[in-house]
């Protein structure tokens, strides 16, 4: 049973927060559950407000004991905990979210309002705390957005139990949840009579993330569950060609008009399914052989299981979302309008401005000697790269058509096909062409990046966040992951 609850929305700075934080006792503030923070983000590019909806009392507190301070930087929005009495900061984390990135479209741009549904897990405080939200402005200076007193002891908070319908796999435990980064991958898509298929994609892309660096260095620190909870039908919703199906996270293609962002909106469900187990960070296991998928920093990422690009698909995606990585491709059509905004350095990791040398977010990695920024051979690349784009659009375009009109299934699989091969035919192509570079495997100031032609650069010639194939992270990357890791995990 859902208890509606009634909040006032206060928007306030707390003079009395410590922004440098000494070593906290997770002790003395909190006890070994987690509360749930749901609440709603409404508004458009110009405007937004939060209202609560409702907090829960969940089960073991998944994260860190020792690191209660996200001190990354990253992320479009923190959440900062404070204990009301002392004014203390106790806990806080940078994310991303659905909102954030809704209000960089033209929908948003026009003023079209949307409300998102979001959580928040915090280690369970045992005295009132003050629950606030900051934004990044245009200058990505952290602003306050949303403040609210919230009391642990309330009889409003729900103690639900848990959906008996919901199975659990334990892949690999690895020790406490407290030293160890729990991911929990969620199946969507998949029906009761599918099971065995969730077990064995389970075990698939649990062998393909330890097998990539730098997860295998530290397979030791993570714990991996399955949670499956069967969908009346199989698959997901492709808008386009009008597929709709009954699933458990409704999970959708063509989030945010892009026809191959594959998100869901239905925050509360996929929550009240990953409740099963203690979570860090989510991936979302999606039944379908199309390729799409997302990666949203803090909040999980999607990937469909039986593409020809899967194994790329389900790293990069987790790129974004564990480590908070930034796309470095800038040749793809996406959602957004100026996502990153001209003459402001990112916040990400891995991309930069580039606005003062002396400040590179890299500079230490450099290859020495290199040119700065680096004159790779872009032109050439991009030619190339921008021909296959526009051809990849004009099929996909006749896929969908194909399906909307319910033409036979072999001539649409026909199509399929030949999309296919021209994908891996692009993909050698592109990775024949940085063989040649002289500034292969050197790390410097590579112009393009974070979906911009001009104007942002990456640190190396290619990367797992640049082109698809099996490869690894350039070397900015794999240390931004590694952090993240330790952080997680000492």
């Amino acid at each position: 049973m859902r208890r509606a609850i009634v909040y006032i929305i206060v928007i306030l700075f707390i003079p009395g927060a410590l922004s440098a934080q000494t070593s906290l006792n997770f002790d003395d503030y909190f006890v070994d559950k987690t509360m749930r923070l749901d609440y709603f983000h409404i508004g458009d590019a110009k405007e937004e407000w939060i209202t609560v909806d409702q907090v829960y009392e969940q089960g073991t507190w998944a994260g860190s004991q020792r690191n209660l301070i996200d001190n990354f930087g990253n992320g479009r929005y923190y959440a900062k905990i404070y204990d009301s009495s002392s004014g203390q900061l106790i806990f806080s984390k940078g994310f991303d979210s659905y909102f954030g990135e809704y209000k960089t479209t033209n929908q948003a741009l026009k003023g079209i309002k949307r409300a998102y549904h979001e959580t928040i897990l915090i280690p369970y405080p045992k005295k009132n705390i003050r629950f606030t939200l900051e934004v990044r402005n245009r200058e990505n200076i952290l602003l306050p957005l949303f403040s609210q007193e919230i009391d642990p002891s309330s009889v409003s908070i729900i103690k639900e139990n848990l959906d008996k319908k919901v199975k659990i796999f334990e892949i690999r435990k690895n020790g406490s949840p407290h030293e160890k980064i729990d991911i929990a991958f969620i199946a969507e898509g998949y029906t009761y009579e599918e099971e065995e298929k969730v077990e064995a994609d389970l075990k698939r892309f649990t062998e393909i993330f330890f097998n990539h660096e730098p997860y295998r260095t530290y397979k030791d620190r993570f714990n991996i569950y399955g949670v499956f909870k069967p969908s009346e039908e199989s698959g997901c919703d492709e808008p386009r060609p009008g597929i709709f199906k009954n699933t458990a996270l409704n999970a959708t293609f063509n989030s945010l008009g892009s026809e191959r962002y594959l998100l869901t909106e239905d925050n509360r469900s996929l929550r009240d399914i990953a409740a099963h187990v203690p979570y860090d960070t989510l991936f979302i296991m999606i039944n379908h052989k199309r390729y799409g998928g997302g990666g949203i920093y803090n909040l999980y990422c999607t990937f469909t299981v039986d593409n020809q690009w899967y194994e790329y698909l389900f790293l990069h995606e987790f790129g974004h979302s564990f480590a908070g990585l930034a796309d470095e491709y800038y040749t793809s059509s996406v959602a957004y309008n100026e996502f990153y905004p001209r003459g402001v350095e990112p916040a990400e990791p891995n991309i930069t401005a580039f606005l003062d040398p002396k400040s590179l977010k890299w500079k230490d990695s450099l290859t020495p000697h290199i040119e700065i920024p680096t004159p790779w051979e872009k032109e050439g690349f991009d030619k190339m790269d921008l021909a296959y784009q526009k051809i990849r659009r004009e099929i996909n375009e006749k896929i969908a058509r194909m399906k909307r009109e319910k033409a036979p299934q072999a001539e649409v699989e026909k199509v399929e096909q030949e999309s296919d091969r021209l994908s891996r035919d692009h993909a050698k192509k592109v990775d024949d062409y940085f063989s040649k570079s002289r500034f292969r495997d050197k790390v410097g100031v590579f112009e393009g990046a974070g979906y911009s032609a001009k104007g942002l650069y990456r640190p190396m010639l290619d990367c797992l966040m640049f082109t698809k194939g099996k490869k690894p992270f350039c070397k900015v990357c794999e240390q931004a992951v590694i952090r993240v890791i330790k952080y997680y995990s000492e």
